[in-house]
């Protein structure tokens, strides 16, 4: 179903899969379609088939996009790599640029779009990665766009805590998987959202901007970002954290 959408901007195709939630995103002078449903593995087989279903409810075909944008990370590594080929295929065979977005920024921007038109200031983003550790970085809202204050990074709980102090404003999942490790940072007068509300009317949001940023690049430059190297624990590794929350 369309939504109004005001944006002077023409016609911007976006998809993200590095989270829990595969979202896609459509936008063009007469409209905003989205779609979001869960991800994980599934997501490298729907990604195309989804994005085409877009463009035919829109009644646009792929050579009327301008630019496609992609969750470049951090995140699942599988969801990246299935993100990146899909948009390199998409990108290369209708000839058109891509908008690599922060994966984090984007959880940064559906959490602004719950606080609403008031909020102003730093946004740290906390994204469980798995193997007890997490996804995190800073971003500073001003003047109706995001900036990067803090590059992402893999952090402990405890690292985390350590670095970040006591912040304002939280958004992530870690949040909910490591409620108990950061719980002092959680305290009142910190907002937090925890939870996602629409992840695709966000990458619609972060697409525009850098749409509008003129951040364009050739379709062999839509890579992932990774800030691990390993994405497998040892049984030995699986087994200690184990008997770790049985002892908790």
């Amino acid at each position: 179903m369309a939504q109004s959408y005001t944006s002077p901007m023409t016609v911007l195709l976006a998809l993200d899969s590095s989270t829990e939630t595969m979202a896609l995103s459509l936008t063009s002078p007469a409209g905003r379609w989205l779609f979001e449903s869960d991800g994980g593995p599934q997501a490298s087989s729907r990604l195309v088939p989804e994005a085409l279903a877009l463009l035919a409810q829109a009644g646009l075909k792929l050579a009327d996009v301008d630019a496609i944008a992609f969750g470049r990370g951090p995140g699942a590594f599988t969801g990246l790599r299935a993100a990146c080929a899909v948009v390199q295929g998409l990108a290369f065979g209708a000839g058109k640029p891509v908008l690599a977005i922060d994966s984090l920024m984007l959880v940064a921007e559906d959490a602004r779009q719950q606080a609403g038109a008031a909020f102003e200031g730093l946004m740290w983003v906390a994204m469980d990665a798995r193997m007890g550790e997490i996804y995190a970085g800073a971003y500073r809202w001003v003047e109706g766009a995001w900036q990067q204050d803090q590059a992402p990074m893999l952090y402990s709980p405890e690292s985390l805590m350590a670095h970040w102090g006591q912040p304002t404003a939280l958004c992530g999942s870690a949040l909910t998987v490591f409620a108990d490790q950061l719980a002092p940072a959680l305290q009142a007068p910190t907002q937090s959202w925890p939870r996602h509300q629409s992840r695709a009317a966000a990458l619609a949001a972060l697409a525009a901007q850098a749409w509008t940023q003129g951040a364009l690049l050739d379709a062999a430059e839509a890579m992932p970002i990774y800030v691990r190297d390993k994405v497998a624990q040892t049984t030995a590794e699986r087994m200690a954290l184990r008997e770790q929350a049985a002892a908790s």
